[in-house]
């Protein structure tokens, strides 16, 4: 661990207390203006719409994942695995930086700003710039980010169905949104974690946990993650942002914050980062205070869609929201889009905007992914769903798939 007395630092975090900052690398990241923007940016999106605590960010958040990696690391070196210092440290800012690339409202906009290219690619990005920075200190956690590195177990505790991401996000949006349902057992599941044949496995002492941590992920996406109206919330969001550039694109005036003005009159890719390496400073300049400023000039645009989407967001007038397991007859939306248009007298593209349809998946376990594999007393090792003996193995791998339908109440 580096001496570092003079920047020797603690945070107090309302979930696990005092959390301490293990090395002067982490510091000095943290401090950094790419990881200090996620202070500006909500984990939930417009999930306080519905929780009104849900107002926690990407900060919080990923202090809390650094925490709970460094709790794994202790427990699995205690166990007898080989964990150097150097491996320690490169894992520990793998965590840290796992959410980096988070654009405004995390994962409400996620092609909204730049198509074509997730979160995780722009995390790697800015990794890449800061390892720049950083003279090469970031090439080790680089490669365990990206899943180069031989030690693999190194990975799945920064990404995989039982990673310390998960741990904490779920403890977290759970306690700030009031949800009970998401209370699981971190402390008893990092303290079942092993090692075996280079992959993670935890204990059968604690398949109990490892059950309920898959149930209470299952109940926090239809509750809160999924839940009908923060999903018509975060649709008029898109489609305020679809709006907003549309008009943009026929060079039709339209305020915006000067980075916010990079993304909306030009339709950047993923590609063009690499070759204008000043669109990753714009896009570090970004945050939910870009979204919501432009919103709230928005809503006196002189073009009408645009105005009452933002005018429904800014003053939560939402749509009218269903939620049903099989897709909405045809007949139904074209009966609801006769109404609306003649309602508010828009045209049959301007209608899309306010009546929309879509659908939704709740995946609480993959069983063709990444197993959690449980290791038994007499070393044989099972994938959670076939050791269980309380899960149905079909409910607990089963993919559930609901549509929904927004439109304005009448």
């Amino acid at each position: 661990m580096d001496n570092y007395l003079n920047k020797r630092k603690i945070v107090n975090d309302p979930i696990y207390g005092f959390v301490s900052i293990p090395y002067k690398i982490i510091f000095d990241l943290i401090e950094h203006p790419y990881f200090q923007r996620l202070r500006r940016i909500k984990q939930l999106g417009l999930t306080n719409l519905v929780y009104p605590g849900a107002l926690h960010t990407r900060f919080h958040h990923a202090i809390g994942a650094m925490h709970l990696m460094g709790e794994a690391i202790e427990e699995i070196r205690a166990k007898g695995h080989d964990i150097s210092d150097d491996e320690a440290k490169a894992v520990t800012i793998a965590i840290l930086l796992h959410d980096i690339g988070h654009g405004p409202f995390s994962h409400s906009l996620e092609h909204s700003i730049v198509s074509n290219i997730s979160h995780e690619e722009i995390s790697e990005l800015f990794m890449d710039k800061l390892n720049e920075e950083f003279n090469g200190e970031l090439t080790l956690a680089i490669k365990i980010f990206q899943n180069k590195y031989s030690k693999k177990f190194l990975h799945q505790l920064v990404s995989s169905q039982l990673d310390v991401d998960r741990l904490d996000y779920l403890q977290r949006d759970s306690f700030y949104t009031g949800v009970s349902e998401g209370v699981i057992s971190a402390d008893r599941i990092i303290k079942m974690l092993n090692v075996v044949n280079n992959q993670l496995v935890i204990e059968a002492k604690g398949i109990y946990s490892i059950e309920k941590f898959i149930i209470a992920r299952r109940l926090m996406y239809w509750q809160v993650y999924l839940h009908k109206t923060v999903l018509c919330a975060e649709n008029l969001l898109v489609n305020i942002l679809k709006r907003a550039k549309e008009l943009a694109q026929k060079n039709i005036e339209l305020f915006c914050t000067p980075p916010l003005k990079v993304f909306f009159y030009h339709q950047y890719r993923e590609e063009d980062f690499s070759n204008n390496p000043s669109l990753l400073q714009n896009f570090a300049l970004l945050d939910d205070h870009d979204i919501m400023t432009s919103i709230k000039v928005w809503v006196t645009h002189k073009d009408k869609v645009l105005s009452m989407l933002c005018d429904r967001l800014l003053n939560r007038k939402l749509l009218k929201v269903e939620l049903q397991n099989q897709v909405f007859k045809e007949s139904k939306i074209e009966d609801i889009k006769k109404d609306v248009k003649e309602r508010y007298k828009l045209n049959d593209k301007e209608v899309n905007y306010l009546v929309f349809t879509g659908n939704v998946v709740n995946e609480a376990y993959k069983a063709d992914k990444i197993h959690i594999n449980i290791l038994f007393k007499d070393g044989t090792i099972a994938d959670v769903a076939k050791a269980s003996d309380q899960l149905n193995t079909d409910v607990l791998s089963k993919t559930v798939r609901k549509y929904y339908l927004c439109y304005p109440k009448q």
